[in-house]
């Protein structure tokens, strides 16, 4: 083969060996993955989120009037 073809190809798989090494922004995507699970499970269980922060809510404002007696 050529070595200019030979030149080529080291090029190419060394590029892609330094590519596959680097994980400087793996951090972020982590990150970024974790809320977007977050936000999704939110969404899926909104209503039962929202039921049961509002029955958390009134317990606590009943028992509050009761201490406050």
């Amino acid at each position: 083969m050529s070595l200019w073809f030979n030149m080529f190809m080291l090029r190419l798989f060394g590029g892609l060996a330094d590519f596959h090494e680097d994980d400087r922004g793996v951090g972020v995507v982590e990150v970024i993955l974790i809320l977007v699970v977050l936000i999704a499970l939110v969404l899926i269980f909104k209503t039962q989120l929202t039921s049961l922060t509002g029955t958390i809510f009134k317990t606590i404002t009943k028992n509050a009037k009761q201490v406050l007696k």
